[in-house]
């Protein structure tokens, strides 16, 4: 069953706050003694890096809990923490990552504490669990952006379709699912749309294929290709912010809008410490870095970033995440032999 579409849930949501009709319900809360008296917090994550240091060094400054920060990319992020699970060692309290598939599919094993701190009801619906077993951290909006400067707007790619064109060979570049987790639900939904001659399509486009999204922005920071597939939206911003004639498009046929799970590990080594940091998380000051970096957060009541659209004016393509948590494997595997 498609879980509902997050651009209707943030309408409903933001419908919701402004009518004042949030359910009460009862807010967990971290001991916060217990939390000081651990220390420290380790934090597996594949929040941009630049972001994750600030979401850290803030954390540590408010709390004086240290956060021992481990970032790679999202599929790497979940393969570290399931060989350790595996291993029966839980070295992690807080995993934060961008495929919510992967979030259920765990939280039904049970390896994470639900927990519900205050500003959960902001989430929507679709970027978190009921019990808390996870919750959005920020909402990535992946789609694609451009040199403006090596694209004339006439070239512009409106659609998905477009970009197999034979005017755009050589010219793209696209992250690889098997390193970013993203690009697991983007992947997967395309091909399930469209069907995997779409990626054979795109081979055949030269398409190059780089670990992850920050990888796809420097590709076009240096000018070596000048359109990215399907990547993450606020690497655009990065360079815009840089000074680099980049421009984002919304295809007529959509974009993606997925979530950012967090999620406080069961028996970990600092629990209420975890707790903490997972509330911290969606607090007012890590909600509102999101939009100033020029990312989406999680939160409905949080404007969009200044000079993006707001969710509700996009199409959005629904992820069918029972779809992706139980055919990422097959995923991964025919993306690799597609390019490899």
């Amino acid at each position: 069953m498609l879980r509902p579409t997050l651009h209707r849930v943030v309408a409903a949501a933001a419908t919701l706050m402004a009518l004042s009709l949030w359910p009460a319900r009862a807010q967990d809360a971290a001991d916060i003694a217990k939390a000081k008296a651990e220390g420290k917090v380790v934090w597996y994550t594949s929040t941009p890096i630049d972001e994750a240091q600030k979401i850290a060094d803030l954390f540590r400054k408010t709390t004086g809990i240290t956060v021992e920060l481990f970032r790679s990319g999202g599929s790497q992020i979940l393969s570290r923490f399931q060989q350790e699970i595996g291993a029966g060692r839980v070295a992690v309290d807080v995993l934060t990552h961008s495929d919510p598939a992967a979030a259920r599919a765990m939280a039904k094993k049970a390896l994470f504490v639900p927990f519900r701190p205050r500003h959960f009801e902001a989430v929507p619906e679709a970027a978190k669990a009921a019990d808390g077993s996870f919750v959005g951290q920020r909402l990535n909006m992946m789609t694609h952006y451009l040199r403006a400067d090596k694209v004339a707007a006439a070239d512009e790619p409106k659609t998905w379709d477009e970009l197999v064109a034979a005017k755009y060979k050589g010219r793209l570049v696209m992250a690889d699912p098997s390193f970013t987790s993203l690009q697991v639900s983007v992947v997967g939904m395309i091909a399930k749309l469209k069907g995997w001659s779409f990626y054979e399509k795109l081979r055949g486009n030269d398409v190059l294929i780089v670990p992850g999204n920050q990888q796809v922005a420097d590709m076009l920071k240096r000018g070596e290709r000048v359109i990215a597939v399907g990547a993450l939206d606020s690497y655009a911003a990065d360079l815009k912010q840089q000074g680099h004639p980049i421009r984002t498009l919304y295809p007529s046929d959509g974009v993606f809008v997925i979530a950012s799970p967090t999620s406080v590990v069961k028996g970990s080594p600092d629990p209420e410490a975890a707790k903490l940091f997972a509330e911290f998380m969606i607090g007012d000051e890590v909600q509102n870095l999101f939009p100033a970096d020029g990312g989406y957060a999680a939160r409905a009541d949080i404007r969009a970033p200044q000079g993006s659209p707001d969710l509700k004016s996009l199409k959005i393509i629904a992820v069918d995440d029972e779809y992706i948590e139980r055919e990422t494997p097959r995923i991964k595997r025919q993306f690799t032999e597609i390019f490899q």
